[in-house]
């Protein structure tokens, strides 16, 4: 019994005399650290030195505003007048830069020569396919007329339900006026690739007239054949009339001649066993 007894004072003693241990420590650090903080004295200034700012003193001479005036540098007077921009595109100028007008230079020198363009020479072009009406094939090279508008071998003409492939017919007509002959075009010196926009004639003739004289093209704005391009819309010609192929005749077949599922009226299918 006594041993136990021993054993909780023992315990309770060292408890002790830990805290007290952590109390005195704590009462040396606080000390310290009195001991190197120095005191300052709180200073309270003088409501004499704290300046006017009513208005009354420090603008009296300017009437009493609030307003500051701006200083024009040069004559050093307030002027009124000297209100710097602050636009954003301006803000980062000085005064003296922007207050002045714009000067218009002259452009620098290009620093390379332009590239020159080949010269246009009459050149004898043969074998021209049309691919449509004023647009011609020579190899793998195409070539539109000029003073015309490009046109489409698919284009549709006519109203709904009198229809006519106008763009076929156009092609053929023009092809037919070719008939394989040679042209002569203003094209570059040393030849072109892909699409060539040129003048061109056969035999005296401008092509580009005969479409337009036709009614198979249209006129851009400012073109010298706008003027036929009027006259055949007004006598409804090519495009701008009706379809010209006669199509109410058609070439009668020989008597020898029998459609699939027609039946020869010699032979008499009554009697056979279907």
């Amino acid at each position: 019994m006594k041993r136990h007894l021993l054993t909780i004072g023992g315990g309770l003693a060292g408890i002790a005399l830990t805290v007290a241990l952590l109390v005195t420590g704590a009462s040396v650090i606080q000390g310290q650290q009195s001991a190197d903080v120095p005191d300052f004295a709180m200073e309270t200034p003088d409501l004499a030195d704290v300046p006017d700012l009513s208005g009354d003193g420090m603008n009296a001479a300017e009437g009493g505003t609030d307003e500051i005036m701006p200083v024009n540098p040069a004559s050093g007077i307030p002027d009124p007048q000297a209100v710097r921009d602050i636009a954003p595109e301006k803000f980062a100028l000085p005064q003296d830069v922007t207050a002045q007008p714009l000067e218009r230079i002259e452009p620098r020198t290009p620093l390379s020569q332009p590239v020159a363009r080949p010269e246009p020479v009459p050149s004898v072009l043969r074998h021209p396919i049309a691919l449509s009406a004023g647009l011609i094939q020579f190899g793998d090279r195409l070539l539109q007329l000029d003073g015309i508008e490009p046109e489409k071998a698919d284009r549709i003409c006519g109203e709904t339900g009198k229809t006519w492939p106008c763009g076929v017919v156009a092609k053929t007509a023009f092809r037919n006026f070719l008939r394989a002959r040679a042209l002569l075009c203003t094209v570059p010196k040393n030849g072109w690739q892909g699409t060539l926009t040129a003048t061109c004639s056969i035999n005296d003739t401008d092509p580009a007239a005969w479409l337009a004289e036709n009614g198979w093209a249209n006129a851009p704005a400012g073109s010298p054949l706008a003027g036929k391009v009027a006259s055949a819309r007004q006598s409804r010609l090519g495009f701008f009339g009706d379809d010209p192929r006669d199509l109410s005749t058609a070439p009668p077949l020989p008597d020898d001649m029998q459609l699939p599922g027609d039946a020869d009226p010699s032979i008499d299918m009554t009697d056979q066993d279907l």
